[in-house]
């Protein structure tokens, strides 16, 4: 049973609030194991499709700037690849402003379906387009419009697919079932990276400029509808069902853009720099740092890759021991933890990658690899949390998306440029230290979450038992004690 607060209606468009004296075994949501199960790895597959769609454009972006942008400067045709890289990211926050008010309205399940298929697409058409040399500057542009799509459809992924994670999974649990999420997103890059490395290895340099390079974006079609099939056989998340049965009565009462401006607007803030660090490193070390050692380094483009897809193998199950410990031990030590890696261990690190030695280079690649695990294993059920049901799915694609745009998504982009204007080597690390301080104190900001009910959901237990247990102990049944005054 879905209660609105007990307090004033006003708060109505909070979700779920009670005080342990009102609580009952009706509000306790007792969680089906079984369709956890199929609802966490339909997810984390259909995220791993998408992230093999977008991961495949970075470990690429060498030949694709030979392809799309000709110039003598291997370096320039770099940038413009990733220009165009970054480009696709500027048109996030509008897909998360569209897919996220229609999931928080229509349901999580129905939105996850089209940014799929819409993944899919995008990645098809680009495997289609001619070359420069074919016809023109219509070359560049068509590859602009297929990432425009890439882009859009990404904008409703990542709050979509967190916010379903974290509404299915019981509070125990949480961190756990949430780490799955980027077990997927890895093994996306991994497929993506193994399919160019493949390539790399079969082909000549000219048949890859020719033709090779079409194939793993042609691979993009089959697995959409592969995806697709998966999401459209999962039902519609217990905490969502909640909310919306009792929503209908209060229709009047709906939160709007205003509500998620005036009243939330700090735990926006918070969201936006967790999400900086998060991906940041994310897409230094999984999209920028190969080319950086192909190009600027002159590390053999094979070799960069054959290192990050190890690191890669070694992080998801590291991943999913992530998970486990952000439950015990907190959200908060989990990231606090990793930023303070990351300010100590960057340049060391990087001095490593450019030593030349294959060993040194994997004992860098691996250090910058563990501090991203712990953001990976505990930001899928960090960020739903900051949110309150009737707003989750659009303010966490907001929130993301605009942070990613700005600072993530840019991040190759600018890194490269930035190597390129100062001459040093060590801009990457510096990069990473900066978006580590930011991580570190917004995270200060942020209360603990684990282990405790979603913000404006009722506690879900695993079974019947353990919602005897609730009943009879004092475990807080709110993140915040009371729910956020309205203006």
């Amino acid at each position: 049973m879905f209660l609105m607060s007990d307090q004033h209606d006003s708060h109505a468009h909070f979700g779920w609030f009670k005080r342990r004296k009102h609580l009952t075994t009706d509000d306790i949501t007792v969680v089906d194991t079984d369709m956890l199960k199929r609802a966490v790895g339909a997810a984390a597959l259909g995220n791993a499709m998408e992230w093999f769609d977008f991961g495949v454009y970075g470990y690429i972006a060498v030949t694709l700037g030979k392809v799309f942008f000709p110039s003598s400067d291997p370096t320039l045709q770099l940038i413009a690849t990733f220009a165009t890289f970054t480009v696709a990211f500027l048109v996030r926050p509008i897909g998360g402003a569209v897919f996220g008010p229609m999931g928080d309205r229509y349901g999580r399940q129905k939105l996850l379906a089209v940014t799929m298929i819409m993944m899919a697409l995008g990645t098809f058409c680009i495997g289609l387009i001619p070359s420069y040399g074919q016809i023109g500057v219509w070359s560049p542009i068509l590859l602009l419009l297929a990432r425009l799509v890439q882009g859009f459809s990404t904008g409703g992924e990542y709050g979509g697919a967190a916010t379903f994670i974290a509404e299915y999974s019981t509070d125990r649990n949480r961190g756990l079932m949430g780490s799955w999420l980027e077990f997927g997103t890895l093994a996306g890059y991994i497929a993506g990276a193994g399919a160019v490395m493949a390539l790399q290895f079969t082909l000549n340099d000219a048949d890859m400029v020719s033709w090779g390079w079409r194939i793993p974006f042609l691979i993009a079609g089959p697995l959409g509808l592969i995806g697709l099939y998966m999401r459209t056989r999962l039902e519609e998340t217990p905490a969502f069902q909640a909310y919306a049965a009792e929503a209908e009565k209060r229709e009047h009462e709906k939160p709007g853009w205003r509500d998620l401006l005036t009243v939330h607007w700090r735990q926006l803030l918070k969201c936006i720099g967790l999400v900086l660090v998060f991906n940041v490193t994310d897409y230094m070390l999984l999209t920028y740092i190969p080319s950086y050692m192909t190009v600027t380094l002159n590390y053999p483009e094979s070799k960069g890759l054959l290192l990050i897809i190890l690191v890669m193998v070694l992080m998801m199950p590291l991943n999913i021991l992530g998970g486990y410990f952000s439950d015990r031990l907190g959200r908060r030590p989990m990231v606090i933890s990793a930023c303070v890696a990351l300010v100590v261990l960057a340049i060391p690190s990087l001095h490593l990658i450019r030593s030349g030695n294959d060993i040194e280079i994997f004992g860098g690649l691996m250090l910058l690899g563990l501090a991203l695990v712990c953001f990976t294993s505990s930001m899928p059920s960090t960020l739903p949390a900051l949110f309150y049901t009737p707003v989750r799915y659009t303010a966490l694609s907001v929130a993301f998306n605009v942070s990613v745009s700005l600072f993530g998504g840019t991040t190759p982009l600018v890194t490269a440029w930035l190597v390129k204007r100062t001459g040093m080597l060590d801009m990457p690390a510096w990069y990473l230290m900066g978006a580590a301080l930011i991580g570190a104190l917004t995270m200060l900001t942020v209360r603990e979450t684990a282990r405790l009910p979603l913000r404006g959901s009722p506690p879900a237990v695993g079974s019947d038992d353990e919602a005897e247990r609730l009943m009879n102990g004092k475990q807080r049944l709110t993140v915040d004690p009371t729910p956020p005054s309205v203006p």
